[in-house]
Formats: structure tokens, sequence, C-alpha cells
């Protein structure tokens, strides 16, 4: 298979594969009784981020830890700059202060901690005990939280099930569902690794690089589609809450989970640069969030400005 095939089917694969799994564990859920609250927060927030796991992890097995950790790092970098960006321009995006105070407060853990890891050399299987450890906690709390108070965040993540309909598919359709869920994302993470080793190659680029890139806005293409059409049907929450949530889920599970199956080595150049770019891009957005407690039009397109212009940083330095 060609590179570009490889990579083209890889993407194909994970998209379905993530959406054919949601959709079968979802309509399992509540075939079995499971809250919407409980299946917003841990079934749709680990089936959504199946892509970027399988992917990393995979990655990792194959001995390229740059396009793993490239992956998550370029993934939350391209959900704070380009698919929140791309949402703001859309509609201005109100925000929950409570909201704010605890997955903020998450995802600033979660990039400082990744800082850390940095600073160490890189993510031993202790350390990804403890960023593991850090998300379930995470889940925990948020989980008793909307169960308390039935706030936006709340809502958001009762709707969100709520928008996989299963239409009385039989029992043994949501298992198919679910096993070719699984299938697709495997294999579609292996032919997007395999392509994006022989690009790198090819190109004489780092695999960094390639993470940081084409791996990682690939598997965030979902994202980005769900995001625009929430803001185009004026659900600006729902567009924050899927960013703000994959954000968190891929600092803390994606990488915990990767460096538990192997440890992982932070690339020099992620280390040297593009960990500082998240941190920095994590501090603008904890403040256009505070300021007027909504994301503005006019700090949408900052966002993607500042996205085109680190693309052409990558491109212009390897």
């Amino acid at each position: 298979m060609g590179i570009t095939l490889s990579i083209i089917a890889g993407l194909i694969l994970l998209a379905l594969g993530g959406e054919w799994l949601v959709r079968g564990t979802v309509g399992l859920a509540r075939r079995f009784g499971v809250s919407p609250l409980l299946a917003g927060l841990v079934i749709v927030g680990f089936g959504t981020s199946a892509p970027e796991l399988v992917t990393s992890i995979q990655a990792a097995l194959a001995g390229s830890p740059d396009i793993a950790v490239g992956n998550v790092i370029g993934s939350n970098i391209a959900n704070i700059l380009l698919i929140l960006g791309v949402s703001a321009i859309i509609v201005n995006i109100p925000i929950s202060p409570p909201a704010f105070y605890r997955d903020g407060f998450a995802m600033s853990v979660g990039a400082l901690a990744i800082m850390a890891a940095v600073l160490f050399g890189g993510i031993d299987r202790l350390s990804g005990l403890l960023l593991t450890i850090l998300l379930i906690v995470y889940v925990i709390g948020a989980y008793f939280t909307d169960l308390k108070a039935a706030d936006i965040e709340a809502e958001r993540h009762v709707h969100t099930p709520e928008q996989k309909p299963d239409k009385g598919r039989p029992l043994s359709l949501l298992i198919g569902m679910t096993v070719a869920g699984i299938a697709g994302v495997i294999f579609g993470a292996q032919f997007l690794v395999d392509g994006a080793i022989e690009l790198a190659r090819g190109w004489g680029v780092s695999e960094a690089v390639i993470g940081l890139t084409i791996v990682a806005v690939g598997t965030s293409l979902p994202e980005l589609v769900a995001c625009a059409a929430a803001a185009l049907k004026k659900e600006p929450d729902v567009a924050l809450g899927n960013v703000v949530g994959s954000c968190i889920y891929n600092l803390l599970g994606i990488l915990g989970i990767t460096a538990l199956v192997q440890p992982l080595g932070i690339p020099p150049q992620i280390a040297a640069f593009d960990i500082w770019v998240l941190i920095g891009i994590t501090g603008l957005l904890m403040l256009f969030l505070r300021t007027g407690w909504t994301i503005r039009r006019w700090e949408g397109v900052i966002f993607v400005a500042a996205y085109g212009g680190y693309l052409f940083w990558l491109a212009t330095s390897s």
C-alpha cells in the first residue's frame, strides 16, 4: 500500500471506527441502564479519544515515540488554536464559571504535569500511572459535581449520549458495532502510523513533525467537524466542552495509558519548543476564558492565525 493511501485509509478507519465504537458502547450502556451522565463522561469521553489513544500506543510499540508524543501535543495545540478558534469565529462562546474552575484547572494540571515530564526527560510507567490516576480522579469528581448541580456542563454530558441514538437496534448489532469500532480503530491506527513513519523518511523530516501535524490533525478531524457543527447550531458550550474535555483526556489519559504500555522519551524538538507552545496557549486560553466569561470572534481569529504561524514555523524549521 502506498504511503498516501495508507495514511488516508488509516484516517478513514479511525474516524469510522471511533464513531462505531461510541455508538455501539452508548447503545449497550442504555440497554444495561447506565445513566446518561456517566455514559457522557466516561463512555463518550474515552470512546472519542480512542483514535488518539490507539495511534499513540501503536506508534510507541513501533519504536516511534516521537509520533506518539507528537500526536498528543499536536492534537491539543490543534484543539485549542484551530478547533476552538474556528468555533469561536462562527459564534461567540460563553463560559460557565463552575466548569471553568473545574475543567480549566484539570487541563492546566495536565499541561503542567507534561511539562514536568519533559523536564525529567520522559514519561516512565510510574508517571503514566500517576497521569492515569489523575484522569480517574477528575472523572469521578466531575461525575459527582454534575450529579449535584445541573449546570451547563452537566447538561452537556447528559445530552451527548442522546446524540447517538440506537433506534432500537438489537443487542447483537450493538455488540457488532462495538467490535467493528475497535477493529477499525486498531487497523486504522496501524495504517496511519506506518504511513506516517514512511512519510517522514521519504520527506526527510522528523517523525515528531509528522506526529505534530498530519497525525495530530488527522486524529482531531472528528472533533473539528463536531465542534464546528455545534457552533453552527448555536450550541457553543458543546464546542468548548468537547475541546477542553478532549485536551484533558489527551494529556492525562492517552499519554498516561501509552506510557503504561511503553515508557515514552520526549523528543528533543518537542521538549525544546512544542511543549512550551502548548503551555503558552493553555495559559492564553485560560485568560480568554476568564475575561468576560466569553471567547469572542476576534479571539478566535487570534487562535486560528496563531495556528497558521505555528504550522509555518514547523514547515520552515524542519
